[in-house]
C-alpha cells in the first residue's frame, strides 16, 4: 500500500486528536506505557497559546498508508537555543511509529526538507520545546516504567531512527536506588561540617502557596545552574509560567529542596512522587474524574523520581554536593518511599559516578540521535 507523508494543520481539530491519539493506540497493550496528559500535549500544537511559538517555529507530520495514520513527528526550531549556542540546529521530538522502516524514513525525510527550507544543518533529538521535557529516546530498560514525563517508546524505534541515517549523538542514565540505601558516614560528616563551616542551610516548602511564591526564582536558579550544559534552552518568562505550573500539579513541596547561602539559592534538588499509576487509570485526561486518580497517587506511590539536581557555579567545590547527597538519602530513607529513580543523568557527568558508588544501579538509558543535513 502507498505510503502518504504530510504536514497535518494544527488548526484542525480531528487532526490533532488523530496526532493525540496515536500513541493511545501504539501502546494499547504494553503495561509499563504511561500515557501523556492530553491537555499537555494539545497546548504543544496550540500556536496561538502555547509560548514557545512567540520566538520559534515547529511543524507536525503525519505518515498515513490506506488512510490508516501509521507515524508520526514533531519538527522544531528553536531560535533561542540556536542564538544562545549560535548553532543552526533543528530538534525531533513527538516520534511515534508503527515498525514501519519506510513510514520512518518518510518521517524523517520530511522534517529534514523542512529544516533545510530553513537554513538548519543539523537535527537533534528526541528534545521538546522547554526545559524539563523529558530527552531522548529509550534504548535500555523497556521493561521498567518511565519517570513521570520521560520519554517511553518500542524497543525498535532506536533501529527506525538509525535506519533513517541518525548516529548517537549522547546518552542520558536513569539509575535505580532501594528505598533502604546506605550512604557512608563520612559524606553526613562532611555535609554537617560544610553547612556549620559555610553557613550552608536547607530551605523546605511546607505548603503549595509558599512553593508557588517561590518558583520565580526556582526556575531563574535552574538556568543559571545548567546554562552551559548542552540541552539549555533560554526560559522566556511565558514558559517561566509553564515549568511553574507543571511543577505545582507534579510537585510535592516537601520534596523540593534548596540549599541556601543567606538569601541566596546555592544549590537544588528536585524529588516528585512517581504518579505513573495515577496516569495510566486517568488515562491522560484530568477530567472529569482524572484528577481524582492522579492526587490518589500522591498519597500511595512507593516510587519516589529524583529529576534534578544542580550547583550554583559559585558555590560548587564547597561541599554542597555533600549536602545534596546527605538530603537526598534522608528523604529517600525516611521510610514512604520504597524505590527512588535518580532521573537522566548524563553520561559523562561526575554524579553518575558518584551515585554508581552509592549503591544505585543504571537500569535505563535514552539516546540522543544527530544528523547532519
Amino acid at each position: 500500500m502507498p505510503l502518504t507523508v504530510q504536514e497535518i494543520d494544527t488548526t484542525d481539530r480531528r487532526a490533532v486528536d488523530a496526532f493525540i491519539a496515536l500513541p493511545f493506540r501504539l501502546y494499547r497493550d504494553c503495561p509499563p506505557w504511561v500515557p501523556p496528559l492530553v491537555g499537555d500535549t494539545r497546548l504543544m500544537l496550540n500556536r496561538r497559546k502555547y509560548p514557545y511559538y512567540a520566538h520559534s517555529d515547529a511543524a507536525f507530520f503525519s505518515a498515513t498508508r490506506d488512510g490508516r495514520v501509521v507515524g508520526q513527528i514533531a519538527v522544531l526550531e528553536n531560535r533561542n537555543y540556536n542564538a544562545h549556542w549560535k548553532s543552526q540546529t533543528a530538534n525531533f521530538y513527538f516520534f511515534d511509529c508503527e515498525d514501519d522502516a519506510e513510514a520512518a524514513r518518510g518521517l524523517f525525510a520530511a522534517i529534514e526538507d523542512w529544516a533545510r527550507r530553513r537554513g538548519l544543518t543539523k537535527i537533534v533529538g528526541s528534545k521538546g520545546f522547554l526545559q524539563g521535557d523529558g530527552l531522548g529516546v529509550l534504548v535500555e530498560g523497556f521493561e521498567h516504567h518511565p519517570a513521570i514525563g520521560i520519554p517511553y517508546n518500542h524497543a525498535y524505534y532506536g533501529a527506525l531512527i538509525e535506519g533513517a541515517g541518525y548516529t548517537r549523538q549522547r546518552d542520558f542514565m536513569s539509575l535505580y536506588l532501594a528505598g533502604n540505601p546506605t550512604l557512608p558516614p563520612r559524606v553526613f560528616e562532611i555535609a554537617d561540617r560544610m553547612m556549620a563551616r559555610r553557613g550552608f542551610t536547607i530551605k523546605t516548602f511546607e505548603t503549595k502557596a509558599e512553593l508557588k511564591a517561590w518558583i520565580p526564582r526556582i526556575v531563574q536558579t535552574y538556568n543559571e545552574a545548567f546554562e552551559r550544559n548542552w540541552e539549555f534552552n533560554p526560559v522566556t518568562e511565558a514558559e517561566a509560567r509553564v515549568i511553574g505550573e507543571r511543577l505545582m500539579m507534579a510537585g510535592e513541596p516537601q520534596l523540593i529542596k534548596l540549599v541556601m547561602k543567606g538569601d541566596a539559592i546555592a544549590g537544588f534538588l528536585f524529588g516528585f512522587p512517581d504518579l505513573s499509576d495515577g496516569i495510566r487509570k486517568a488515562k491522560g485526561r484530568l477530567f472529569p474524574f482524572g484528577l481524582i486518580w492522579i492526587l490518589r497517587e500522591f498519597k500511595r506511590t512507593r516510587w519516589l523520581n529524583l529529576m534534578g539536581a544542580g550547583i550554583l557555579a559559585p558555590y560548587r567545590g564547597l561541599g554542597v554536593n555533600a549536602i545534596l547527597y546527605a538530603e537526598m538519602f534522608r528523604t529517600i530513607a525516611s521510610g514512604r518511599f520504597e524505590h527512588a529513580d535518580i532521573v537522566q543523568i548524563e553520561e559523562s557527568v561526575l554524579t553518575l559516578d558518584d551515585a554508581l558508588r552509592m549503591g544505585a544501579r543504571i537500569y535505563k538509558k535514552h539516546r540522543i540521535y544527530e544528523k547532519a543535513l
